[in-house]
């Protein structure tokens, strides 16, 4: 489907013009995705949207604008259309390498900090899976004495976090290294945190087309019961409890029925303190644990 968009149309009539089409094809979402899209793609503030909505598009506006509809309206994100997201008020640029930070994320960072309260402890941590770098980043802009690694088995999503970093500023305290979950890491860690693959590969086909379409399968497939990614996690930390420091912490993101499962799972590794927390939408999110294994 396209959008026709004339050069003499008004930014504040396209937006409207937006809308109406977006709506009238079903979207969630239409006044969201189609401001979002305008601002961005015309480079426009929203004060600039008020005042100065009147001007015309003009013709290099117009399809660009147009473009980006029609990429929205044959189902692709608008996070993907703008190659960017936000994510804990900071800008993250995306690849086709990395998800889409979402704010049910956002509960990984606020579990974190709030183990670790005081802003200029020194901390030693890591992100499994990093992305985009999207916790990483968060946490280091957050705690200015921190120093982080990002680990990810993919080249291109690494390439996106480094970037990421330089560009919220933190580059001189993160580093960024390929690899499979713990192999090949030294402690101890203060802090290992991740947002590992969690969807169980049989609920892949049903997941909305934004997500099963762009979002990359690696990312999401968490093998046939979706806790894959924490057995391998759990059981590197069991089979190397140096990895975390005396008084260090995993935070892991889980999806919203894999609270009691992963609690049993931990608890069966030998971690007694594991803590599941929520979401702003009260579905279990994130779990806490901190390790009591022989030998320590």
């Amino acid at each position: 489907m396209t959008v026709d968009l004339a050069p003499a149309l008004s930014r504040e009539a396209a937006l409207r013009r937006l809308v109406g089409t977006f709506e009238a094809a079903g979207l969630p979402d239409a006044r969201s995705d189609a401001r979002f899209l305008t601002l961005h793609i015309l480079a426009l503030t929203p004060l600039d949207l008020s005042l100065r909505g009147r001007e015309p598009l003009g013709a290099a506006g117009a399809e660009a604008l147009g473009r980006a509809a029609a990429r929205r309206l044959a189902g692709e994100p608008v996070a993907r259309i703008l190659g960017a997201w936000e994510f804990w008020g900071l800008p993250f640029a995306l690849s086709p390498d990395t998800l889409v930070p979402r704010p049910d994320t956002e509960s990984v960072v606020e579990a974190a900090l709030g183990l670790f309260p005081e802003r200029e402890r020194k901390l030693r941590l890591i992100d499994l899976g990093t992305g985009s770098g999207c916790i990483l980043v968060a946490l280091l802009h957050e705690r200015p004495r921190a120093y982080g690694i990002g680990l990810d088995r993919a080249q291109g999503a690494l390439a996106v976090a480094r970037n990421n970093a330089a560009a919220n500023g933190v580059a001189d305290r993160a580093s960024f290294l390929c690899g499979s979950w713990l192999d090949a890491l030294s402690g101890p860690f203060d802090l290992i945190v991740s947002n590992p693959p969690y969807i169980a590969a049989p609920v892949i086909a049903t997941l909305e087309p934004e997500v099963r379409l762009h979002d990359p399968r690696a990312a999401l497939n968490g093998g046939d019961d979706g806790l894959d990614a924490y057995r391998a996690i759990l059981a590197g930390l069991a089979r190397r409890p140096g990895l975390l420091s005396a008084q260090g912490a995993l935070v892991l993101e889980i999806g919203y029925d894999q609270g009691p499962a992963l609690t049993g799972l931990a608890q069966a590794m030998g971690f007694a303190d594991v803590r599941v927390g929520r979401d702003l939408a009260g579905n279990d999110r994130v779990v806490t644990l901190r390790p009591s294994l022989a030998g320590r």
